[in-house]
């Protein structure tokens, strides 16, 4: 059974939804708003999308689209901590059109999960599926931090891969200062 001990993990888990549905192009947004004490997640693709009936029971932890295992549970449990923490749950998708994931939290609430290993999420992301691009922002009050890897392949050229570990390096530094400029409680 999946145990999400921090909101990075179900983070990774939206996110595999998307390589799994055939997304090129994924969305990552994260705005930690402490005037309005919440903090939202949104997670957006191009992939495949869902129809209106699979989107009606996509929140059921025994409706999946995987073939390795009877239930889908990452969906469920973000929904529920999102819920318990005192936020919403919304998933938006349109055949041929992508999903979005978008979950609230009172950001304050005693039961919210950290945001977690950020850096190393979004390094899995990107190393794990070379062939999709990441567009991450994240906000922390008035500053933001935006991580385009369509820049850094435009950059590189085609001939330099993203895992490339000069590459990966430089990446994980630039999350990782990234995060802390703007005050972000994710884990460096």
């Amino acid at each position: 059974m999946t145990v999400f001990r921090d909101l990075s993990q179900h983070i990774l888990d939206i996110a595999e939804n998307s390589v799994t549905a055939s997304a090129t192009l994924l969305h990552i947004d994260i705005d930690e708003n402490p005037v309005d004490d919440q903090l939202s997640i949104a997670i957006g693709d191009d992939g495949r999308g869902m129809d209106a009936d699979m989107l009606r029971h996509i929140a059921d932890p025994w409706v999946t689209t995987r073939t390795t295992r009877k239930v889908g549970l990452g969906i469920p449990f973000l929904k529920q901590t999102a819920e318990m923490c005192g936020g919403t749950f919304e998933i938006t998708s349109a055949l041929g059109q992508g999903t979005t994931t978008r979950a609230t939290l009172q950001l304050s609430h005693i039961d919210r999960p950290p945001l977690g290993d950020l850096n190393g999420t979004l390094l899995c992301i990107i190393v794990g599926n070379p062939m999709i691009d990441l567009v991450y922002q994240h906000k922390v009050a008035d500053r933001t931090f935006v991580l385009d890897t369509r820049e850094f392949r435009e950059i590189l050229g085609p001939e330099v891969s993203l895992s490339d570990p000069e590459v990966f390096a430089f990446v994980r530094g630039t999350i990782g200062e990234g995060l802390a400029s703007i005050g972000s409680e994710a884990l460096p």
